[in-house]
């Protein structure tokens, strides 16, 4: 009997992580590198659970699996510029909130690292592994809103992009 209870003790605490982390079964959409001159700064894919992108309000996994060392101001400096670019900064007033609170989320990322942004009933997780060694992804932070999730996604998935070429390789088009 009292292994038993031990056995359902271990099933409720470990439940709701692997719940959490059903994305990574997701099929793959499409995936991209991104280079700055000669540099690989990141390679990407994007992950739904049908394996097509339908648009930004559908269940979607990005993660970045980073090339370089690149410090988490520096993540959240281009953070900014992408916003500044598509409008963000100007017409969302949560937008500077948001900044500041990524500036405490995320870590500094070298060769290896891999960040990844789950979206699930337009709810946004981010999801940290230091290295594809690492067997499992940690949570970083609480759940994000709907309107962070989309804007934050809309960095790499909008058509508004800076970068359309990546885009279209994430959402399953040309490579």
């Amino acid at each position: 009997m009292r292994s038993l209870v031990l056995i359902l003790i271990v099933l409720i605490i470990t439940s709701p992580l692997a719940r959490a982390t059903d994305w990574l079964n997701w099929r793959t959409v499409g995936s991209a590198t991104f280079t700055w001159g000669p540099f690989t700064l990141y390679t990407s894919q994007l992950l739904t659970p049908e394996g097509n992108y339908k648009g930004a309000h559908q269940d979607q996994a990005l993660i970045i699996t980073y090339q370089r060392d690149i410090a988490r101001d520096k993540l959240v400096d281009a953070t900014r510029e992408q916003w500044e670019a598509q409008g963000v900064l100007e017409h969302e007033p949560q937008s500077e909130t948001w900044l500041t609170m990524l500036k405490t989320l995320w870590p500094d990322v070298g060769a290896g690292t891999q960040l990844a942004f789950v979206v699930n009933n337009q709810q946004g997780q981010f999801w940290y592994r230091a290295s594809a060694a690492q067997k499992t992804f940690t949570p970083l932070g609480p759940s994000q809103s709907a309107a962070f999730s989309t804007h934050f996604l809309a960095i790499w998935l909008s058509p508004d992009t800076q970068y359309p070429k990546l885009r279209q390789q994430l959402i399953g088009g040309e490579k």
